[in-house]
Order: structure tokens, then C-alpha cells, then sequence
């Protein structure tokens, strides 16, 4: 697998703000990675730095052996703005097309790239329609039916589901994990969930500091772990379930939800433990083969 993107001590100075702190981190070729934190935790200025809008105060960085705004990366990269907006007095065709031709493409090409990229996300039948015409969530397609014009191999989305309804979120989603294919995505969000389901990588930033995680983590790191969200509060769960054979100790992480630290050699122990939560009256909302993301990036007990 590739490497995309390379950043080695990274850090971006703003007078006495330290915005970036000596981060560090590699992107390959495949799944979409995650970049989260909380507000003015640094995410805008990496994203402007791998954009080659700014340089580095000090350390390196790399995007496809080139370094970032390099005249090779041109229609390599490209990014999507959460606040990113069509213009309402033209066609959607029309402004696709416009878009290509600023890549460098020809009239005829970019007419071809507009319906390739509308045919991706789904919305061919709107390539006459304005803007005005359209829903939210269609709209959001389409501007990130313009960030894939010109094949980029790697699409930087912030906020891409930001404002839009469970139904139109989900439609972006959906559209995401099936273009993957064609692109490396880099997906800015404040929806832990919404990213779990998406990304394998996670790149968290919190004051200016970067720290990794895996969202979809594999079987080898997370066998001797449970996360159960029970639906109620029920009186002693966790030496309930410390009562199991197979289990080294079970901690709670938030609200009606537990950790269950359990032996490699146990098989089949969700099944065991579901078995036992049924026995014991116990009705859970949600089981997650090792930790959930919210708790990786948040739940100070380390296992």
C-alpha cells in the first residue's frame, strides 16, 4: 500500500500560538481517514498546510514525494470546504464544467468530466437543474462531485454531513465508502460515530498535539475486548459480569455502557456474554468487538 501523505515533526507557529506541536503522522493509499478534535484544536491549519495555502514553521511534509502546493500535486488533491456553496444562477452542468476547465482541461473535457463526476455521485438527472432546484443533501453531492473532477487520488471533505438530515447524512455516506475506490478521502467531522463507521484511520488533534487511533481496528487488537451499551441501568453489572470465567476485569466508560477485558483463549465469548446479559434480564442497545472510537479518544482507564 502507498504512502500518500508523510509528516514528520510537524509544527505551525502563529506568534505565540503554537497551532501545530511536533505532529506526525502517515496516510497510505485506501480507506477514508478521519481527522478530528475539538474547536481550535489545529485541524483548519493542517488542512491548509497539506493544501500548500501556508508552510510549516519547522519539520516536513510530504504528499505523494512532492511537498505541498508543488505544481505535480496540481489535480492530485483537492479539498471541499465545509461552507462550500454553488452559484444559483447557472446550471449545475455549466459550473462543473467551469470548474474543469480551471484544471486545465478542455471545454469538451470538462462538459465529459461534469457528467462523469454527476454520474459518481448519483445526480446525472440534475446536470440542467440550478442549485435552487436542489435539497440540501443533493447539493452537498454535488459539490463533492466537484472535488472529484480531474481524478484527484487524494479529497479532503470538512464538515461533509454538517447540517444535513439522518436521511441525507446517510446518503453522503453511502456515497463516500463506494467512491473509495476512486480516491483517498480525508474527512474532517465532530460525528465520532458517523467517522467510526467510515474510517480505519483516526488522526485526532487536541491543542495542536496529534495522537492516532484505529476506528475499525482488526481482530488481533481487539479480541480481548467488549464494549456493551446496555439500554437501562441495572445494578451490579460489573461484578456480574466479572463473575465470568473468561473475563479479567470489566470497567464503566460512560452512562449504561461497559468494557469487558476477557481472555485470547476464550471463543465465541460475545456470544457468552449476550447468552449471560439474556439470563440475566439485561437488554443491550449495541455490542462492539473491542473499544468504540469515543472511548479511545476520550476514556482517560486505559486497558
Amino acid at each position: 500500500m502507498s504512502t500518500l501523505i508523510q509528516a514528520n515533526g510537524l509544527s505551525k507557529q502563529y506568534g505565540a500560538k503554537l497551532a501545530l506541536d511536533q505532529v506526525s503522522f502517515e496516510v497510505k493509499k485506501g480507506a477514508p481517514v478521519a481527522l478530528v478534535g475539538p474547536n481550535g484544536a489545529g485541524k483548519t491549519t493542517l488542512f491548509s498546510l497539506l493544501c500548500g495555502y501556508i508552510m510549516p514553521t519547522s519539520g516536513s511534509l510530504s504528499i505523494m514525494g512532492h511537498r505541498p502546493g508543488a505544481s505535480a500535486l496540481f489535480g492530485k488533491l483537492s479539498a471541499l470546504p465545509q461552507d462550500a456553496q454553488l452559484d444559483p444562477r447557472f446550471s449545475i452542468a455549466h459550473q462543473l464544467t467551469f470548474y474543469g476547465q480551471l484544471q486545465g482541461l478542455t471545454t469538451k473535457q470538462s462538459q465529459s468530466e461534469a457528467l462523469r463526476v454527476l454520474e459518481l455521485v448519483g445526480l446525472a438527472e440534475v446536470a440542467k437543474q440550478r442549485s435552487d432546484d436542489l435539497s440540501h443533501g443533493m447539493r452537498k453531492r454535488v459539490t463533492i462531485g466537484q472535488a472529484l473532477i480531474g481524478k484527484p487520488e487524494i479529497v479532503m471533505l470538512d464538515e461533509a454531513t454538517a447540517g444535513l438530515d439522518p436521511i441525507h447524512a446517510r446518503e453522503v455516506r453511502e456515497l463516500v465508502s463506494n467512491l473509495s475506490e476512486e480516491a483517498t478521502f480525508i474527512l474532517s467531522s465532530h460525528d465520532l460515530t458517523e467517522l467510526e463507521r467510515l474510517c480505519g484511520q483516526v488522526l485526532h488533534l487536541d491543542k495542536g498535539k496529534i495522537t492516532e487511533h484505529q476506528a475499525n481496528s482488526n481482530i488481533e487488537q481487539t479480541q480481548h475486548h467488549m464494549t456493551i451499551l446496555f439500554a437501562e441501568n441495572y445494578p451490579n453489572i460489573e461484578q456480574s459480569i466479572q463473575s465470568l470465567a473468561a473475563v479479567n476485569r470489566v470497567y464503566m466508560s460512560q452512562a449504561k455502557e461497559y468494557v469487558v477485558e476477557y481472555q485470547k483463549t476464550a471463543s465465541l465469548f460475545d456470544i457468552e456474554l449476550l447468552k449471560y446479559c439474556h439470563q440475566q434480564g439485561w437488554r443491550y442497545r449495541q455490542l462492539v468487538n473491542g473499544h468504540t472510537l469515543e472511548n479511545q479518544i476520550f476514556t482517560q482507564e486505559k486497558i
